[in-house]
């Protein structure tokens, strides 16, 4: 799981008179709308049937059985849309799916052996790739209306529309074991976005698995989130963790989240196809300076307002700004900076109970067990909250 899945909703651009292109006509569309996707940012582009993915519904379906989905209701609603884009709109046609290299310009794993810095998944370093990769889907799709007609439906990644299956079906890659799509030119590295179609459009031959008898994706899981390849149980995973789960952080988990805050690019990072991919090419994709290794103690006295003002524009905001500093909470209490302890003691009387039940768990981490103890004796006098007594109770028994 790479974090970047949400509900929302897809946009339907206006629609045309509807013509059907005969063979020729097609192939010779196709081909000007694949040199149309690469002028406007794409880095690549493929065309399938809506009824390619039937074994990826069936497993999905799996998934779902196996309550590894979590908390994330949405992505349990409505199944029979996602394993068959045809329930999604009946009168769709073609897949048209469509790629953004957004592989990075260093070593993402680096910043998790500078344990006072927070670690942000790289996609979500820069602006929000939904808002950038839409605008991009529907330029696209007018084009494709205005030069031969039909009726189009644009999507990125926050439908019922399962985005890797149809990715793989078109060419683009192939899922590998930890579940993301993988390209032989990009690597992990790949936003995906799509367009229904009701123009038939010649089809591209599906990707085949290409990762051998490599485990590097699957050995590399801090929190061993795969219980086999090709599967994965998002409650284990990392960007799971900080980022759908809107309760405490499990404590099994808290000391392998290391310094990651929002995220996780383990697995992404590990894929050995990597070494073909280069760095995105679009400067807006870019990361953020403030973004790639920001500060613990600064982050851990953002206020709603500064947290909105810090992150705006970006996919981190929408998590809130009391899921994000239990997050960095988590870090700080893994960062064996004692120093750091004052900055956590701070958000003892945060008005989120959330917040200050990481804050205990981080302080428990970086005290000794006089000084703990001190503070634990007071502090609980004035709390009300059930889940942070909780974590005091652990918390000073462990110390």
């Amino acid at each position: 799981m790479d974090g970047r899945d949400k509900p929302g909703h897809d946009e339907e651009i206006p629609l045309a008179s509807m013509s059907e292109a005969p063979n020729a006509l097609a192939r010779t569309l196709k081909a000007a709308l694949t040199r149309e996707a690469r002028a406007l940012g794409f880095d690549c582009a493929g065309v399938t049937d809506p009824a390619a993915i039937a074994d990826a519904g069936r497993h999905f379906r799996e998934f779902l059985d196996a309550g590894a989905h979590g908390d994330m209701d949405w992505l349990a609603a409505h199944p029979e849309r996602r394993a068959d884009p045809r329930v999604l709109w009946e009168g769709v046609r073609s897949v048209i799916m469509l790629g953004v290299n957004y592989g990075p310009d260093e070593n993402p794993l680096a910043i998790l052996e500078h344990r006072t810095r927070g670690a942000i998944s790289v996609y979500a370093q820069g602006d929000d790739y939904h808002d950038l990769i839409k605008k991009r889907l529907k330029t696209l799709a007018r084009w494709l209306v205005a030069t031969s007609g039909g009726e189009v439906k644009v999507f990125v990644d926050t439908a019922a529309v399962m985005e890797k299956p149809l990715a793989q079906a078109a060419g683009l890659g192939w899922q590998g074991k930890h579940t993301n799509l993988v390209s032989r030119e990009f690597g992990s590295w790949l936003f995906l976005g799509a367009i229904f179609t009701t123009l038939d459009l010649p089809r591209d031959a599906a990707d085949t698995d290409h990762c051998g008898s490599c485990r590097a994706c699957l050995d590399i899981c801090p929190t061993s989130a795969f219980p086999a390849p090709y599967k994965l149980d998002a409650r284990r995973c990392i960007s799971y963790l900080t980022i759908e789960n809107k309760a405490a952080i499990p404590h099994e988990f808290r000391k392998a989240i290391g310094n990651r805050i929002y995220g996780c690019d383990d697995c992404l990072a590990a894929c050995p196809w990597n070494k073909f991919a280069q760095a995105g090419r679009e400067t807006k994709l870019a990361a953020r300076d403030e973004l790639r290794a920001p500060a613990l103690a600064d982050l851990a006295d953002l206020d709603d307002a500064a947290f909105r003002a810090r992150f705006t524009k970006s996919p981190v905001k929408r998590i809130g700004r009391d899921r994000f500093v239990r997050n960095v909470l988590i870090a700080i209490g893994n960062s064996n900076d004692t120093a750091l302890a004052v900055a956590a003691q701070r958000r003892l009387d945060d008005d989120s109970p959330l917040v200050r039940g990481a804050a205990v768990w981080a302080l428990s981490q970086l005290m000794g067990r006089a000084e703990f103890s001190a503070i634990a004796a007071k502090a609980q006098v004035a709390e009300a909250d059930d889940g942070v007594i909780e974590e005091w109770r652990l918390a000073s028994t462990a110390a």
